[in-house]
């Protein structure tokens, strides 16, 4: 089980190593967003609401992959820009998220933050899961680091994803929790990058 001082050697670590990579990730996130503003026709960075750890809500920043299309019905479409679809293929619409590593409502590995509906709703040992700070990767996002394709070959994802994948995740990030240790992090930070 993590202890308290592993979170605040966790921490540390996410706060020194975000320092480190913000300055080199600056011009790329700022021409992301600028791009990102032209090819959507609004603001190329957004936030969602998340929850966090213990579950608290947080605002997740992300660069914006869709674009508003107004069909002629009157119902509003939400698609992905080519440009946002390169963006979410490499997971390079998540850079933005170093700031909220150095902000400290996320970490680099953890659970991934889900919005409300899931892991504010966790019930007695599954929400173990609201110890740790969410991250930008972690053992359930490698699994499922393509759970937008999977979703989209089920009849119903909605369904799919609440009963089969939701449940999984809870089992996965359960798991990382009670095995913790800092050389997991760093092993699961290497196979983001090398995936």
């Amino acid at each position: 089980m993590i202890s308290k001082t592993q979170l605040r050697v966790k921490r540390s670590f996410d706060l020194v190593l975000s320092i480190v990579l913000i300055p080199v990730l600056i011009i790329p996130i700022l021409l992301f967003v600028i791009i990102a503003t032209i090819s959507t026709g609004q603001f190329g960075l957004f936030m969602q609401k998340r929850v966090g750890q213990h579950g608290k809500l947080f605002h997740i920043y992300k660069i914006r992959t869709l674009r508003k299309e107004k069909h002629v019905l009157g119902h509003l479409d939400l698609s992905a820009t080519n440009f946002g679809k390169f963006l979410r293929q490499y997971k390079l619409d998540e850079l933005p998220q170093i700031f909220n590593v150095l902000i400290g409502n996320m970490g680099f590995v953890g659970p991934r933050p889900d919005v409300p509906g899931f892991a504010d709703e966790l019930e007695n040992e599954d929400r173990i899961i609201l110890k740790v700070k969410p991250g930008i990767t972690g053992p359930a996002t490698l699994k499922y680091k393509d759970e937008e394709s999977i979703l989209s070959q089920q009849l119903d994802p909605e369904t799919y994803n609440r009963t089969i994948i939701w449940p999984d995740k809870v089992k996965i990030n359960k798991k990382y929790i009670e095995n913790y240790s800092f050389y997991l992090d760093l092993n699961f930070i290497l196979k983001s990058i090398l995936n």
